[in-house]
């Protein structure tokens, strides 16, 4: 979906993001501010360059429920969720966040990844009676209970600015969801990941619902196996005064051991950033990206999975 400039990059001190994020506001002149605003609880941030898709019909819940990794069965309306859709071998294929309004499933999800999804879902339906429609709306992100997105039609940009205010650009969320370690798919994600070794489960995968493509992987990794990549909180030498590219290589004496992901600069830890690393790369070890040296912070442990110890 290509989606208009939001009107907000009118605001007094916007300045407009790059890449896929082009059509929204990096920052309004000050992303420090923007962060301990949005750490406080205070203002909202303009993600309006996210697609948005409904998905309408009687069958959309149970449909849902046994397609993605997560559990719609009697979900209630007006609640958030999150949903993954997985490759047979379980690799993350599409994700996407949104709730039920009684009627429809309004959902939303990266830049450009609605319509490959919304026409994959098509593709399922069979018999089912269940119906897709990609919508121009736009996404707004509140820091409130642990954050809340808000769909709304585009011409309200302007109105809600006024009443969610003070804005926020792309920056200072970034640098608080990284700080979460919460991974941005497409970024901070590749064709390989499975949910296991990116911290999803159980905000994404739910463990206790029926069959759905991918779920042996998911099952036996968690139960007995280890995933063979961790996502990790990377701190960044800040003294050169630059972050890594998305994609760097990262380093252990010489040896290549992960690729970087989104970073950013947080108004109380400095130059930080996420990447998934080989498992067995120890939790202590120095690294080097793109020339920078990073030390860890765990966000998915080593020895995730082995739930179960067979006993021989």
């Amino acid at each position: 979906m290509n989606k208009l400039s939001s009107p907000l990059l009118d605001l007094p001190g916007a300045v407009a993001g790059y890449g896929i994020d082009a059509g929204v506001a990096a920052h309004y002149g000050s992303f420090n501010v923007e962060q301990r605003s949005l750490a406080a609880g205070d203002g909202f941030v303009d993600l309006s360059n996210r697609d948005v898709f409904t998905i309408g019909g009687p069958d959309r819940l149970n449909f849902l429920h046994s397609m993605t990794t997560q559990y719609f069965d009697g979900l209630e309306p007006g609640q958030a969720t999150k949903a993954l859709i997985l490759s047979p071998q379980g690799h993350v294929e599409h994700e996407f966040i949104g709730s039920d309004d009684g009627e429809s499933f309004v959902a939303h999800t990266e830049p450009g990844a609605a319509e490959a999804l919304v026409s994959f879902l098509d593709s399922m339906k069979f018999m089912l009676r269940v119906e897709f429609v990609l919508t121009d709306q736009a996404v707004c992100w509140r820091p409130t209970g642990g954050g809340t997105y808000d769909v709304l039609e585009r011409d309200r940009l302007s109105l809600y600015a006024e009443a969610a205010g003070p804005p926020a650009g792309r920056w200072a969320y970034d640098a608080l969801r990284i700080a979460r370690g919460e991974p941005r798919f497409g970024v901070d994600t590749d064709h390989r990941a499975i949910p296991n070794e990116l911290g999803l489960i159980p905000a994404a995968v739910h463990l206790d619902k029926g069959c759905y493509r991918g779920q042996e992987t998911v099952a036996r990794i968690h139960t007995l196996g280890r995933p063979p990549r961790r996502l990790t909180l990377l701190h960044l030498d800040g003294s050169a005064n630059r972050l890594p590219e998305a994609g760097a290589s990262i380093e252990l004496d010489g040896r290549i051991v992960g690729a970087m992901g989104s970073s950013a600069r947080h108004f109380e830890l400095g130059p930080i950033g996420l990447a998934l690393l080989k498992r067995n790369v120890s939790v202590d070890a120095s690294l080097v990206v793109d020339g920078l040296a990073a030390t860890q912070e765990i966000v998915v442990d080593p020895e995730v999975g082995l739930h179960v110890r067979p006993q021989l």
